[in-house]
């Protein structure tokens, strides 16, 4: 197993979701429900910055490997799971959205899996659709971990509110253009 600067910003994502969710357990007189949501998304945005980040070294530096590639998206998967039972247990997104989106990446990691063992991980390769869902996704579960007003201007958990459904629409669009792209060889090797 590799071991290089952007794999262990994968492991501090994957390491950041105890946090992210034992926040929310902290007794209210040691931090408020507004300090623990401005921690909380303290620690996603920072988690989805190094989702970006461990991408652009390994290029960068020539050191992308088998264990990175699988390792990042799990990572990816775990911390945006992880965030949206913590907002479906405080009610602020509905239960229809977050079955769709973790939903959505079971069945997509699956048919990658399959694929793979069947030698056409080609056909289901990241597409650019796959990157608009996920950075809806990291932009919206901000807004709504947050839960305040910014800047005495935003109404973080209304935009986050419509943010989250635009994305639970393109995580939906995403999932059936990779089944699409996979259908052919689905039915080939069905029989």
């Amino acid at each position: 197993m590799p071991f290089n600067f952007p794999i262990f910003l994968t492991w501090l994502r994957i390491a950041v979701i105890p946090l992210l969710v034992g926040i929310y357990y902290i007794p209210d007189g040691i931090f408020s429900l507004v300090e623990k949501n401005l921690i909380a998304t303290a620690l996603f945005v920072g988690a989805a910055f190094t989702d970006w980040l461990d991408g652009y070294l390994a290029r960068r530096w020539a050191q992308s490997s088998n264990f990175g590639a699988f390792l990042d998206p799990v990572a990816d998967k775990l911390i945006v799971a992880a965030a949206l039972l913590v907002l479906l247990n405080f009610d602020r997104v509905s239960v229809w959205v977050a079955l769709i989106i973790i939903g959505r990446e079971i069945t997509i990691s699956a048919l990658r899996e399959w694929m793979a063992q069947i030698g056409a991980s080609a056909s289901v390769a990241v597409h650019f659709l796959g990157k608009i869902k996920t950075t809806v996704q990291l932009i919206a579960i901000s807004f709504l971990l947050f839960d305040s007003t910014l800047f005495g201007m935003v109404n973080c958990a209304l935009v986050g509110k419509y943010l989250i459904i635009i994305a639970a629409v393109i995580t939906l669009w995403s999932m059936f253009y990779y089944l699409k792209k996979a259908w052919p060889v689905i039915v080939s090797k069905a029989s």
